[in-house]
């Protein structure tokens, strides 16, 4: 067996990695042709088309430079990652087409529960509604957003864990 596949992630433990992060880093084609980099953070909700279980979504400011860049050409890679040592290093690559979704209702709900999984310690349940002051607050702000779903093409994942230290 090749070390790609002795590091892959099976599906289950994608998921897992997925729900216990909390940052991605999304790469879109900037005005000049470089990758842009940014930062997001996310929440997984339900495919629609039920092909994945879930799908990686991210809200952010509808005049960012990223959204600009993905009305130009909706293709991104994203990437989540952990790992302070060679042999601790864990991460899930996807190359996607981004929807972005501007309505109200969507955008408010999306940021709702970003909000929420945000709103608590790392591993810790997100409470079902938000105060109302934050309630208030993610429906301020998402007049101002766009939410971003990213539906996945291609996958990369890599658990050097799985190596047992042998390299």
């Amino acid at each position: 067996m090749s070390r790609r596949e002795q590091i892959r992630m099976d599906e289950s433990e994608v998921l897992a990695f997925l729900a216990e992060e909390r940052t991605l880093t999304c790469a879109t084609a900037g005005p000049r042709g470089w990758p842009h980099l940014m930062p997001l953070w996310y929440v997984l909700r339900p495919d629609p088309g039920g092909s994945r279980g879930v799908r990686v979504w991210s809200w952010t400011y509808a005049a960012s430079q990223k959204v600009r860049n993905l009305e130009r050409d909706p293709r991104a890679t994203v990437q989540v990652e952990t790992g302070e040592t060679y042999d601790q290093l864990r991460g899930v690559m996807f190359e996607c087409e981004v929807v972005i979704h501007r309505e109200l209702a969507d955008v408010s709900a999306l940021g709702g529960l970003i909000m929420a999984r945000y709103s608590v310690p790392r591993g810790t349940e997100p409470p079902v509604e938000l105060p109302a002051e934050a309630a208030e607050m993610v429906e301020a702000q998402a007049a101002k957003r766009v939410g971003l779903e990213f539906v996945e093409l291609r996958r990369a994942s890599w658990d050097h864990r799985k190596l047992g230290g042998i390299y």
